[in-house]
Order: structure tokens, then C-alpha cells, then sequence
């Protein structure tokens, strides 16, 4: 007898109802594992593990089965992850977004159970998940790419692969870890030595490429620096009831500079070139608002240096902008970032009238329109990327400001509807990415934290607590040059897309009857 036939024997013990158990748990844990392995944690290694179990668990399933785990993963995923989404709100919110997002999961689990039987499985199988993760990143409404594998790997030992390939490109590669994990570990239970030469060699070329091509990326120095000072005024309360203290964030983003100003004019501590304070700092809007106006001024004349400002400008129709602006302490008000990628059922709502009828809380959603243009603004003659927030976390926004000639990365974010859960973290691994794809530093402003300085070698230099009032001044690189994946953008989405296509429809012609 063969030793699969004995495996299989084996196998044949157990009852396929405890078959069906043992798979939805391992499923859901494998889902909840990766969730592990995202910050605040420091567990990065956990996701190709959590990878290689959902594989095992797909092996041999039919797509339709497959779609079923892996929707069961994208819920243990999505549900432990996306809580924030609810923290004022309730959990019909949360709990609809995360099953909505697992939905990506199930479509990866009816792609495995394909390609995951041809030859070269494993470079198929993360083909699939990076087109999935590509798709999910768009759509609907302009997608949710929270969640990507590669924002889970700040602290990893694979994240200088962002230089070489993106967002995309991490997640690619500890995929693909995964599934040649999995392979070792089938080949283990069969039986079957000779099958761990495929799995060894692949994982040593991985590392061989690593150390061939990461120190290229990071051995430019910068050209010129400047010194930043991002402005954490904080919130009186926690919740969405802040947005009825407009004039208090306000007067506390002021006050914070005006105290700035005075241990800069008593020589406490160097003059920052330029100042950047969170989205939403102002929600007065300045332009219509005189007092308003007059306050951010006052801040501007007495640290002497421009400031970027998040203000909520009224238009027409009952609209709004979500704005950055950059306000010089001579000229007042200049160039200005509008929010281009905004929270659909936050900062907008889809299909308004349509989603009106069915749900009364639809209408507390705002009514925001999108900004155009490239996402970079002239401070202090300083070009700089501006991803408002949610913007952050879409590789094409932050890429299109790089190669439009940004030299630092601002995200101005607030936080503050959040409370103390896990989204401010997540939001600060999604810059560190950022910082190493691009090779700029990323400074990011909050109104209640966590405000950071982030190195283009993706390391911390410094950041605040939650809801405390703070500064932070550091002199940051400015760089000019660009990465691979600055340059190269989409690219490998597109070719991972057209392989698991091309290995669809070859899987599909040679197994069909021949006559």
C-alpha cells in the first residue's frame, strides 16, 4: 500500500460531519490569526502562517465549497478588525462592513480551489489573492483596501520589499510565503520528501532576492531637510459629540501654537519651518467665518511660519469640502488640498435618495464632495504629498503626489470619532508602508493622536499618546528620487490579474471531456 493511500486511509477515520467542524474552525482561525498578526501587535510573522492554514483548509474543495471557508475567514478577519467602525454608531455598521468585506475571502476561496490544483500552485494561489486584494482596494464605491496583508507588516523583516514593489507587492510575497508554507507542510503529512524541494528552493530565492535588491533602495541620502512641527490640540470629549465643539478644537489647535511660539521666542526650541496641523481642526469654516479666520491667523503671525490647515469649507447646494489649507502668516489663506477619496456612508452617501428611503440614519451622512487635482501643495516651498486620512491607505493617491514631485508625506487625520480602539494604530502602520514605498518621510498630524514622525525607512522617530494635548517638532529628509514602485504603480496588480486569468481559462480548456 502507498503511503497516500495510507493517508488517505487515515483521513477516511474521521466522520465527515467532524470533517466539516474542523474545517470551519480552522477556516475562522485562520482569519482571526491574521487579524493577530496586524498592529498594535507586533505578531507580523503570524500571517503567512494564518495563510498557510487557510490554504490547507481550501485544498481540495470545491469552488463552491471554498467560497464558503474562505468566507468564514474573511469574517474571523474583518469582524475583530473593523469594531472602530461602530465605536458611535452601534455594530449593525461594523458588522455589515465586515461581511461585505469578506466577500473578498470568498472569492479568493473559489479562485484556490482552481488554480490551487495546478502545478505551481503556490504562485498561483498569491497571484489570486493580490488580485482579489487589488480588486476589494476599488470596489464598490471606490473600495476599502483596510485590511491589506502588506499594512499588517510594519515591524516585519519583509517590508523593505515595499521599495521594490508596492503595497501590493509585500502582500504578494507573504501570500506567497504562506502557500509554499502550506506545501511543506502537505508534502510532511503525505509522506512525500521529494515534494519539499519545489517549497525549499522557492522560499530561498525569496530570501536571495531580498538581500540582493533591499540595500539599493535605501542607500540614497537625502538631499535637503526640513524641520516640521505637527500640532495635536485634542478633542474636549470623545465621540461624534466633538463635531458640536467646533470652536473648542479650534481655540485648542490655537492655543497649542501660540504656546509653541512662546518656547520658540524664549529659545526652548527651534523654529519649525513650517506647521501642520490635523483634518478637522477647523471645522469653522475660515472663509465664511471672520472669527474663525482671525484665530488661525493669530497662530500663523506668531510662529512666523505657514501653517496647513483642516478646515471644513461650505459650498453650494448644502455641500462641503474637506480641505487642507495652507495659511501664510503674511498672505493668510493659499493653496488648498481637497479630501479626493472620501468615506462613502460617512463622508457621503451613495445613491443618496435611494439609500435615504431605506434607512433614516443614512441621512446623518455628509454630504462632502471630492477634490481633484494631484494631492500636493507648496509649503514653505516645500512640495508636499497631502493624504487626508482615509486617503492614506490607496496606493494610487499617495503615488500620483510622489510622482507629481512631493518630497515629504503629510497625513493629516482625526481620529477622534474613533475613541481608543485599534484604527489610529492600524492608520499609523498604513504610513510606515507608505514611507518605505516611497522613500519619504510621513508626518502625520491628529487632533487626539496618534501624531507622528515616521522615517523613510519606515522606523518611528516619534509619536504622541491618545487624547492628550502635544507637539512634536523633528527635522525630517526631503528626497527627490523615487522607488520602483513609485514608478511602477499598478503594474503588478495588473499582471497577477491577467496570470490568474490565463491559469483559469488553461485550468478550464484541459478539463474538459475530449470526444
Amino acid at each position: 500500500m502507498s503511503r497516500h493511500s495510507d493517508a488517505r486511509r487515515v483521513s477516511a477515520l474521521v466522520p465527515p460531519a467532524l470533517h466539516s467542524v474542523l474545517r470551519t474552525a480552522a477556516a475562522v482561525g485562520s482569519g482571526w490569526m491574521l487579524y493577530v498578526s496586524f498592529p498594535p501587535r507586533h505578531l507580523w510573522f503570524l500571517a503567512p502562517v494564518a495563510i498557510a492554514i487557510l490554504v490547507v483548509t481550501l485544498r481540495g474543495r470545491s469552488p463552491r465549497a471554498a467560497s464558503g471557508y474562505g468566507y468564514l475567514a474573511g469574517l474571523g478577519f474583518f469582524v475583530p478588525l473593523l469594531p472602530w467602525v461602530g465605536t458611535y454608531v452601534g455594530a449593525v455598521p461594523w458588522l455589515a462592513l465586515a461581511a461585505a468585506e469578506a466577500v473578498a475571502f470568498g472569492v479568493f476561496g473559489a479562485l484556490a480551489a482552481v488554480v490551487g490544483r495546478c502545478r505551481g500552485a503556490p504562485l498561483w494561489l498569491a497571484c489570486a489573492w493580490m488580485a482579489v486584494e487589488a480588486a476589494r482596494s476599488r470596489v464598490p464605491f471606490g473600495g476599502f483596501p483596510w485590511g491589506r496583508i502588506a499594512f499588517g507588516q510594519p515591524d516585519g523583516l519583509l517590508l523593505p520589499l515595499a521599495a521594490l514593489a508596492g503595497a501590493p507587492g509585500l502582500s504578494f510575497v507573504v501570500v506567497l510565503l504562506g502557500t509554499l508554507l502550506a506545501a511543506v507542510a502537505a508534502a510532511v503529512v503525505n509522506l512525500h520528501p521529494r515534494a519539499l524541494a519545489g517549497p525549499a528552493a522557492a522560499v530561498a530565492a525569496v530570501g536571495l532576492l531580498m538581500w540582493m535588491l533591499v540595500p539599493s533602495q535605501t542607500a540614497v541620502p537625502a538631499e535637503q531637510s526640513v524641520t516640521v512641527a505637527l500640532v495635536q490640540g485634542n478633542v474636549p470629549r470623545l465621540g461624534l459629540d466633538f463635531n458640536a465643539q467646533r470652536r473648542a478644537v479650534l481655540d485648542n489647535h490655537v492655543q497649542r501654537t501660540l504656546d509653541l511660539a512662546e518656547k520658540v521666542r524664549t529659545r526652548r526650541v527651534v523654529r519649525p519651518d513650517v506647521v501642520v496641523w490635523p483634518e478637522n481642526s477647523s471645522d469653522i469654516d475660515p472663509f465664511g467665518n471672520r472669527d474663525a479666520a482671525a484665530q488661525i491667523d493669530r497662530a500663523a503671525r506668531a510662529i512666523g511660519v505657514p501653517i496647513l490647515v483642516g478646515a471644513v469649507v461650505t459650498g453650494n447646494n448644502n455641500t462641503a469640502r474637506n480641505t487642507m489649507v495652507v495659511w501664510d502668516p503674511v498672505s493668510g489663506p493659499g493653496q488648498e488640498h481637497d479630501k479626493r477619496q472620501l468615506v462613502p456612508f460617512g463622508e457621503y452617501l451613495p445613491m443618496r435618495n435611494l439609500m435615504i428611503r431605506l434607512s433614516s440614519y443614512a441621512a446623518q451622512a455628509g454630504n462632502f464632495v471630492p477634490g481633484t487635482g494631484k494631492g500636493v501643495v507648496d509649503l514653505a516651498g516645500v512640495p508636499v504629498a497631502v493624504a487626508t486620512c482615509y486617503e492614506v491607505a490607496f496606493d494610487d493617491l499617495v503615488a500620483e503626489s510622489v510622482r507629481a514631485g512631493a518630497q515629504l508625506i503629510a497625513v493629516p487625520t482625526n481620529n477622534a470619532t474613533f475613541g481608543r480602539t485599534e484604527m489610529t494604530y492600524q492608520q499609523l502602520a498604513m504610513s510606515r508602508v507608505r514611507a518605505v514605498e516611497h522613500d519619504r518621510a510621513v508626518v502625520i498630524a491628529a487632533t487626539s493622536g496618534v501624531s507622528a514622525v515616521i522615517k523613510p525607512d519606515g522606523d518611528v522617530a516619534q509619536q504622541t499618546a491618545l487624547f492628550t494635548p502635544d507637539v512634536l517638532i523633528a527635522r525630517v529628509p526631503l528626497k527627490t528620487t523615487t522607488t520602483i514602485a513609485t514608478r511602477a504603480g499598478a503594474a503588478g496588480e495588473g499582471i497577477c490579474a491577467a496570470v490568474v486569468l490565463a491559469v483559469l481559462v488553461v485550468r478550464t480548456w484541459t478539463s474538459r471531456p475530449r470526444t
